[in-house]
């Protein structure tokens, strides 16, 4: 693997902010990380601006610190199956990136994160709760997250576009082109 420095240090910008926002949610009584997401947002700005690997590890890494440092999310099954979409989430964002625009790049990783989370939660569900409470998760991730969704269709494509423009990320075109132009490694 090569190791792209820039983006490294990007990656653990945003990895760190990662584990900050929840914890600052939540020392401003904000406790309402299911409704705002507030890991989700550096993580899917990371892979969107330094590609698949670094988002990757970056969602995987964050809630699995955020529990290491501050006992939430707990540990199982909640930080496990948050890695497992935090980590998808990266990846998918990283992967399309250079193929489609900062739009249709985001709105994949986030369906496609939750559909990673929910078989997981089902996997587990299935086991361990009742059906009620895979209805409470259903309801939780689509209905519940709505205005963390909104925000990070609205907040995230202006941060990717912002740090292509002051040369923080290995994007080969702007992030608003529907066809960026051809060349240059896929994350």
């Amino acid at each position: 693997m090569k190791i792209d420095i820039k983006s490294l240090a990007v990656a653990g910008f945003l990895t760190a902010l990662g584990v900050l926002m929840p914890t600052v949610f939540h020392l401003l009584g904000l406790n309402s990380g299911i409704v705002f997401l507030p890991m989700h947002f550096p993580v899917l700005l990371c892979g969107l601006v330094c590609g698949f690997k670094y988002g990757g590890i970056s969602g995987f890494l964050v809630p699995l610190l955020c529990c290491l440092f501050t006992g939430a999310p707990p540990f199982f099954p909640v930080a496990a199956g948050m890695a497992v979409e935090l980590c998808t989430y990266g990846i998918i964002a990283g992967l399309m990136r250079n193929k489609f625009n900062v739009y249709v790049s985001l709105i994949a990783a986030m369906l496609g994160g939750r559909l990673v989370y929910s078989l997981f939660a089902a996997l587990f569900t299935g086991a361990f709760a009742s059906s009620e409470a895979v209805k409470a998760l259903a309801v939780t991730l689509f209905a519940t997250s709505l205005p963390g969704v909104a925000m990070q269709i609205v907040i995230i494509p202006a941060l990717a576009f912002a740090l292509y423009r002051v040369k923080l990320t290995t994007l080969n075109s702007d992030p608003f082109l529907i066809a960026p132009k051809k060349g240059g490694e896929l994350g």
